[in-house]
């Protein structure tokens, strides 16, 4: 048998649209959000949102080291609850990270699913948010960066390679090949230009409200740049921006009781 009659018929093969997390399908970044929901819960103090803060500008001028950045947070689960963390995270989702969700990303997704391509979320969080944000749009498949457990319990270690730059199209590629996608005709939408090694892979690169870098790569490129429109306004949040003290938005008073803990990178 000839090798050509091996290879997979190109007709069989599915259309993928994959999706970016953090300012693609969130108005929001998620690791930040994570950081003030601790806050507002006593179990952060200003310095912790301070270097928060300075790491995500790090990360988006491209100067943090991410891979060691993931591990040295991912370490400080080390022997705490997966269930205890993820009903906790389930709460803050429901909180803060489910009012942004862009509408016009959702609606991209419906659109997708309805066409019968294979859908999923690539992301370098973890599966914390990345899980019920994917159950919420009722998209199937998610990629996302694995945290270890032994007996229910985290080790503080992360599974490599980390869902990010090169550990995405090694995660993606695994999946790809499991479920008979076609990259040439697939869909890769993203914000950020460290997916750009992504958006070289599909045939139809989409740009969404995009960082400067990658924003001067699409126009010169000439791939399609969606700007979102936010989502709308919650009214805790007109509160703060109007005066409100911010001590009357926390929830559960008390002082700071534990380190920060970030569930992805920002």
């Amino acid at each position: 048998m000839p090798p050509s009659a091996l290879r997979p018929d190109p007709a069989e093969l599915r259309v993928g649209a994959f999706f970016d997390m953090d300012k693609t399908i969130l108005s929001e970044n998620s690791g930040t959000l994570y950081m003030k929901y601790r806050y507002q819960r006593g179990e952060l103090g200003r310095a912790d949102l301070v270097q928060g803060l300075v790491a995500y500008l790090q990360y988006k001028a491209g100067w943090l080291d991410l891979r060691s950045w993931t591990r040295s947070m991912v370490s400080q689960f080390r022997g705490e609850s997966e269930a205890a963390l993820a009903a906790e995270a389930r709460l803050w989702f429901r909180e803060m990270v489910e009012p942004t969700i862009y509408p016009e990303a959702e609606r991209l997704v419906r659109e997708h699913l309805a066409a019968g391509h294979v859908v999923a979320i690539v992301s370098g969080a973890t599966r914390f948010v990345v899980e019920p944000l994917a159950e919420r749009l009722g998209i199937p498949h998610f990629l996302y960066t694995q945290l270890e457990v032994v007996d229910g319990r985290f080790t503080g270690r992360v599974i490599e390679p980390i869902c990010f730059e090169e550990g995405k199209i090694y995660w993606l590629q695994q999946f790809i090949d499991e479920h008979r996608v076609d990259l040439a005709r697939s869909y890769f939408y993203t914000d950020s230009v460290t997916d750009l090694p992504l958006l070289d892979l599909v045939g139809h690169p989409v740009v969404t409200n995009p960082d400067p870098f990658l924003y001067r790569i699409a126009v010169r490129r000439r791939w399609p740049v969606r700007l979102f429109e936010p989502p709308p306004r919650r009214p805790a949040e007109a509160r703060v921006e109007h005066g409100e003290s911010e001590d009357r938005l926390r929830v559960g008073g008390g002082g700071r009781r534990r380190a920060a803990r970030v569930p992805g990178p920002p």
